[in-house]
C-alpha cells in the first residue's frame, strides 16, 4: 500500500512545530493587517498582534494562495503516494471549496479534500484521528469516509466580548446579529456542523461558563453517551489565566482529566475578537487516545 500524508491549515492551532512532531503538514493560514499579508509565527506574533487589534488596526483574512497551496501538495507527493487535506469547514471560509477544485483540476486521484466541517480544536482532533486511521492501514478514500462519516461528533460553544469582529467578517448569522445591540451581555455562540449561530445570552463572565458548561454537559450525554466517549477542550484568545481556571472548572465537572487547552490561531482570532472563551468536545474515535 502507498503512503499516505496528511495535511491540514493553521486553522487547526497546529504550528510548524507541533506539525513536525506528529509528522503532518501545515498550509499557514493567512490574514491581512492594514494592507499587509501575515502570517502567524513569521511575520506577526501574538502580542503584536493583539496590540494592532486594540489600536483599531484594519484586519482581514484571506485565503492561502492557491500557487502557494499547489507547490506544498507537489512537495509533500513527491514522497507520498496521496495526501488527505483537512481544511477548516466549509461553512466557515471558502478556502475548502477552493481547495476541491484545485485538487480535481491538477490532482485527480491523488489529493483527497474532506469536508468534515470542523475548526479549531475539533480540526486538530480530525487530524489526530487521520493519523492514526492511517498508521492502522486505512486507504486515502477510507480514512476520508471515516473523517466525514464524522463530521457531526463534534461541537463547540464561544463566549465572545463583542460581536464587532464577527458581523464586520461577515461570519454571524443574522439571529447571531440580531442580538449585537443588547448591552452588557455575553454572547454565547455554537459550532455544530458548518454554521456559527447564537446560543444564547448571558449577564456576566461567570454565567456565560455556567451555560457553556451546561450546553456541552447535555451534548456529552444526549449525543455522545457519557463523558468516556469524548475528547474535551477549552480555547481562548488572548487569556490564558481564565482559560487555565476554566480548563480546571471543566475537569471538576466532567470529572475528566481529558481536557486540552489551545489558544485560538490569530487567523480565528481575526473573526472572534480578543477575550474570547470557549469550550468544545468531539467524539472518541479510539480508546487508545
Amino acid at each position: 500500500m502507498g503512503s499516505i500524508a496528511i495535511v491540514t491549515d493553521t486553522n487547526s492551532g497546529i504550528m510548524s512545530a507541533e506539525a513536525d512532531a506528529l509528522g503532518v503538514h501545515v498550509v499557514p493560514m493567512p490574514f491581512v493587517v492594514d494592507g499587509v499579508e501575515c502570517f502567524e509565527g513569521v511575520n506577526l506574533e501574538a502580542p503584536a498582534f493583539y496590540a494592532r487589534l486594540a489600536d483599531g488596526a484594519d484586519i482581514v483574512t484571506s485565503q492561502p494562495s492557491i500557487v502557494d497551496l499547489g507547490k506544498l501538495w507537489v512537495e509533500v507527493l513527491e514522497t507520498h503516494d496521496e495526501l488527505v487535506y483537512l481544511p477548516m469547514s466549509s461553512g466557515l471560509s471558502g478556502s475548502c471549496e477552493t481547495a476541491r477544485s484545485l485538487a480535481e483540476q491538477h490532482f485527480p486521484g491523488r489529493v483527497h479534500v474532506v469536508d468534515n466541517q470542523r475548526i479549531s480544536v475539533t480540526q486538530r482532533e480530525a487530524v489526530l484521528d487521520a493519523l492514526q486511521w492511517v498508521a492502522e492501514g486505512r486507504t486515502a478514500a477510507e480514512t476520508v469516509a471515516l473523517l466525514e462519516g464524522a463530521k457531526l461528533d463534534a461541537s463547540i460553544y464561544l463566549m465572545v466580548d463583542t460581536l464587532d469582529y464577527l458581523r464586520k467578517g461577515g461570519r454571524i448569522t443574522p439571529a447571531v446579529a440580531s442580538i449585537g445591540s443588547l448591552l452588557k451581555i455575553k454572547p454565547v455562540l455554537q459550532i455544530q456542523g458548518d454554521k456559527l449561530d447564537a446560543f444564547s445570552v448571558s449577564k456576566s463572565f461567570k454565567a456565560a461558563k455556567r451555560t457553556m458548561l451546561r450546553a456541552l454537559a447535555i451534548d456529552v450525554e444526549s449525543r455522545f453517551g457519557g463523558v468516556d466517549n469524548v475528547h474535551l477542550y477549552v480555547a481562548h484568545t488572548n487569556r490564558d489565566a481564565d482559560a487555565a481556571a476554566f480548563a480546571d472548572e471543566v475537569r471538576a465537572h466532567f470529572g475528566s482529566d481529558d481536557v486540552y487547552v489551545d489558544r485560538l490561531p490569530l487567523s480565528i482570532a481575526c473573526h472572534v475578537g480578543p477575550g474570547a472563551l470557549g469550550i468544545g468536545c468531539a467524539k472518541r474515535q479510539f480508546a487508545s487516545r
